[in-house]
């Protein structure tokens, strides 16, 4: 994968965003496990959304998981303000867990 600059020298930040924070904690693991797979350097947390807000300035890029893609647009804008892109998780990718496709779906939305 090493796609854009997140390669061993620089760290990517992923908050990965549901309503409690706790359904996203298994999909968290699988990235790790793929970013250290490909050589990527991430730190990978999870959270409510009502906990974005205190996040956003410490990380690269958003992705909330299916269930709470209808605040999109409310996170989005929280995003926009600090320039962050923030985007929904893949269902598929969500459901089976596969932390390498959503770790290269955030890699690829930074490098938008």
């Amino acid at each position: 994968m090493k796609q854009g600059n997140y390669e061993e020298e620089n760290e990517l930040n992923i908050l990965l965003c549901c309503s409690a924070g706790m359904s996203t904690s298994l999909l968290v693991n699988k990235m790790e496990k793929a970013a250290s797979q490909e050589g990527v350097n991430a730190k990978i947390q999870a959270v409510a959304t009502t906990e974005v807000r205190n996040h956003i300035n410490d990380v690269d890029v958003v992705l909330l998981g299916p269930q709470v893609r209808y605040l999109l647009n409310d996170i989005r804008e929280i995003g926009d303000e600090k320039g962050v892109p923030v985007d929904t998780i893949n269902p598929m990718h969500y459901g089976s867990c596969n932390g390498k496709e959503v770790l290269k779906a955030a890699i690829q939305l930074m490098s938008k």
